[in-house]
């Protein structure tokens, strides 16, 4: 049988890396413009928009 590594793997980080800055630069842009278009928009923009609005702001 084979064994089974313990944690993340390098597919499964990098996804919860994904889905974390989506989250993140969805909810920086609903509370900064308070319009869920530009959270969808934004969310898939991603880590984009989040370094974007760190250096903006």
């Amino acid at each position: 049988m084979e064994d089974k590594k313990e944690g993340l793997s390098a597919g499964s980080a990098a996804k919860a890396g994904i889905s974390f800055g989506s989250a993140l630069a969805m909810v920086i842009s609903y509370t900064t413009w308070r319009s869920v278009g530009w959270a969808i928009i934004h969310g898939l923009m991603s880590w984009v928009y989040v370094i974007y609005f760190i250096l903006r702001y």
